[in-house]
């Protein structure tokens, strides 16, 4: 008998704000995130408006120096895993901290911080590459990090995958706690990914939006007039807990994890299989681990980056994976509000995904204006629905052809 693994604690840093009430209120309101870049002088770029995080001040969790010393994506993971585990109320004195563990994603890491040493090398010599550059900068630092300011001495590690790596992160938790190795797990990612030489190579490969006039409507998922995905930044921590630990200690549940499904292209580095086939994949594996019918799932929170061929072809892997059903599913893109976090996208939209499920409404899809003949399902277009549904899917796919399909549940005592 597998055990059950439910979610008791969220921490969200995203360009909707820098808690998970911040988060949830915005997403029902419809707000969005996405403004002009103030970071760096962007008038250079094709693309001069992102998702930035705003007034995030990490003094509470580290002191100066050590803010000094890390990357900005460890800061949201310190911030966010702080947050989520306040809210889970769990006592970590009373714990056996050997069986609470961290997985932790980032899908580029310390980019920053790797510029940053290597402007000091080119105009200073060697001697001025920082002895914390490496530290600061690998993605697994965010958990060793996470593990060492909280005693954490079960599983540590971190995963890569590109957009789909905050989702393998908490599949692997889910798939530890589930097999008895671990009653708490860490997990979720983070990404700082706000600088030139990023946003120079998605947009050179003509990955973004270049609608710098219009830039909070510029993040479009499903409609015919999209033209590439908006960068973003932030992170979010969930703390994952088997249900038997969870009620013993009497905490509040958001929902439940039933199953995780994991495909590989096998195609292209950047464009999705035909007929979107790793996606179909991820959510039959993701159903048949969560031993549901495709019937029972009640809303998906999709990919969907605002990117020409992929909404289409997700939108493509949904009818073929749900039949006639697609037409009744409800399918949203909160991307539309918070625009693309890159490796730490899987885990804000678990965390939506799980707070539909426990308040009983449904994010929206803003900016669906025109509609595309390739897209014609029920994507919660311009406003929050309150409807409450027993199960949901929230998919996540990544450069490499990497997919994961991650299934939720609402958790009824």
């Amino acid at each position: 008998m597998h055990r059950r693994v439910v979610i008791t604690g969220i921490g969200m840093v995203t360009p909707l704000g820098n808690s998970r009430a911040d988060n949830w209120d915005a997403v029902v309101a419809g707000r969005t995130g996405i403004g002009p870049i103030t970071r760096f002088d962007a008038s250079r770029l094709p693309c001069r408006f992102a998702g930035e995080v705003r007034n995030f001040d990490l003094r509470a969790v580290l002191d100066a120096k050590e803010v000094r010393r890390y990357d900005t994506y460890t800061h949201y993971a310190l911030a966010t895993t702080a947050e989520a585990l306040s809210d889970s109320g769990l006592n970590l004195e009373a714990v056996d901290r050997e069986r609470v563990g961290v997985v932790y994603a980032s899908g580029i890491g310390g980019l920053g911080t790797i510029l940053e040493n290597e402007a000091a090398r080119v105009e200073k010599g060697p001697g001025r590459v920082s002895p914390f550059f490496i530290p600061g900068a690998i993605i697994n630092m965010a958990p060793g990090l996470i593990s060492i300011r909280w005693g954490l001495k079960g599983p540590n590690y971190a995963t890569v995958s590109a957009c789909s790596s905050s989702g393998h992160a908490i599949a692997d938790g889910f798939h530890i706690i589930r097999r008895g190795e671990a009653d708490v797990m860490v997990t979720g990612g983070a990404e700082a990914t706000i600088l030139e030489l990023a946003m120079a190579g998605f947009a050179n490969a003509k990955a973004l939006s270049t609608r710098n006039d219009e830039p909070a409507t510029a993040s479009r998922p499903f409609d015919a007039t999209r033209d590439g995905f908006v960068m973003a930044e932030g992170g979010t921590t969930l703390i994952l807990e088997d249900l038997e630990h969870a009620l013993a200690r009497g905490a509040h549940i958001y929902a439940e994890v039933l199953g995780a499904g994991m495909s590989g292209d096998a195609y292209h580095v950047t464009a999705p299989a035909p007929e979107g086939d790793g996606a179909v994949r991820a959510m039959r594996a993701a159903l048949r681990s969560a031993g549901l019918d495709a019937g029972q799932v009640g809303y998906i929170n999709a990919h969907a980056t605002s990117t020409g061929l992929g909404d289409a072809l997700e939108t493509t892997a949904i009818k073929r994976v749900f039949g006639d059903h697609a037409y009744r599913l409800a399918v949203s893109s909160t991307k539309s509000m918070t625009g693309h976090l890159l490796g730490a996208a899987a885990a804000v939209e678990t965390a939506y995904t799980a707070l539909a499920l426990h308040h009983g409404i449904l994010p929206p899809t803003m900016n669906y204006r025109e509609p595309d003949p390739a897209c014609d399902l029920d994507y919660v277009p311009g406003a929050a629905r309150p409807v409450q549904v027993e199960a949901a899917l929230s998919n996540s796919f990544g450069f490499g052809g990497t997919n994961i399909s991650l299934v939720l549940g609402r958790y009824v005592a």
